[in-house]
């Protein structure tokens, strides 16, 4: 019978999980990491942008947003961001993709909040040509993943040329000794209807597998992590039709794509709600190299969605909701209208 146990050992002035399975034979010992997303709901300074629609995020606009509240939400981001994952990895995920924030200095700011600053955060950031002047991130732990490459890719649209969204940001590099490649998302928003709309992400999806699948044509066995809120479920065309995310691991063959979170989708659960509908929009997808790895090297182990009852609505219409900072232009002083979604990683130790 086998029994389950977790089991912490010091590496180089880190704390580094070991999940250790024992048997009557013999014990195995995993190497455990956690990779996040997380939608910041508007994260704005305070400060006017002459270069982007900011005015409803200034003290003057309708959000009434002041420097009181930039730190709270800096404090709350910072909380959240240092618990995800905490069951098996201490101090805030390795890497943890972000969205929503408005500039590098806010992105400065969070990971010098006094509950990142011990993990020592470093971050990649580009500015994307959003209307509403939002981009997306990356946060990463230098003590586990170091950086060789970045770059941000913008969506062009020919029908379209005053298009504009959130770039797509690819970060590659070593995750505790292995290549790893990051793609993060935030893929167009279903303003004017699902429908109307689903071109626009059809689009974000064709440019995240076109550069997935140039990563695949230098490596067929690269590791490839695709994160974001892609404002689409699993099960929607965007996914399954033209990114080509499997939910089924028994799907998934080479250069193909799986979908940690198409399960969890299925079993009802969601990242955001609306009108009592649950979506899971906040997806992290990964090649199949990941998904089937070879033994002494990571592979995924678990997917999961972080609702602590700190982030979660407690009374009211909306028990059970990601508790928001705003509703409406009301301020609620919560922490995002999304909840993370995370998944661990692991390999076993070869002695």
């Amino acid at each position: 019978m086998k029994k389950l146990y977790i089991k912490w050992l010091p590496l180089v002035a880190t704390f580094v999980l070991f999940l250790a399975i024992q048997t009557q034979a013999q014990e195995k010992q995993y190497r455990v990491g956690c990779i996040a997303f997380y939608n910041q709901e508007n994260f704005y300074d305070t400060i006017q942008d002459p270069t982007i629609n900011d005015h409803d995020f200034l003290p003057d606009g309708p959000y009434h947003w002041n420097t009181e509240r930039y730190k709270t939400k800096l404090d709350h981001m910072s909380t959240v961001i240092a618990q995800i994952g905490s069951e098996l990895f201490p101090g805030g995920p390795a890497i943890i993709g972000i969205s929503e924030i408005e500039n590098r200095q806010v992105v400065e700011d969070l990971v010098n909040t006094p509950k990142l600053k011990a993990s020592g955060y470093q971050f990649v950031h580009y500015d994307s040509p959003d209307h509403r002047g939002i981009d997306v991130a990356l946060l990463y732990r230098p003590a586990f993943f170091k950086v060789t490459n970045t770059r941000s890719v913008r969506l062009h649209m020919k029908s379209d040329t005053t298009f504009r969204t959130r770039d797509q940001l690819v970060v590659s590099g070593i995750y505790d000794g292995e290549p790893l490649h990051i793609i993060v998302n935030h893929w167009p928003s279903r303003f004017g209807g699902e429908k109307q709309s689903l071109p626009n992400r059809k689009a974000a999806a064709e440019l995240t597998k076109s550069l997935a699948d140039s990563i695949l044509k230098t490596d067929r066995n690269a590791k490839i992590i695709i994160m974001g809120d892609l404002n689409d479920d699993p099960t929607s065309p965007s996914l399954i039709k033209v990114l080509g995310a499997k939910g089924d691991r028994q799907d998934v063959g080479p250069k193909d794509f799986f979908n940690t979170m198409y399960q969890l989708f299925k079993e009802g659960y969601g990242s955001l709600a609306y009108r009592d509908t649950w979506n899971l929009f906040d997806q992290i997808i990964i090649s199949e190299p990941l998904l089937n790895a070879k033994l002494g090297t990571y592979k995924f182990l678990k997917a999961k969605i972080f609702k602590a009852d700190f982030i979660t609505q407690q009374d009211g219409q909306f028990k059970g909701y990601p508790l928001r900072t705003y509703v409406g232009t009301t301020y609620q002083g919560g922490y995002s209208d999304h909840f993370p979604t995370y998944i661990f990683i692991a390999k076993e130790i070869i002695k």
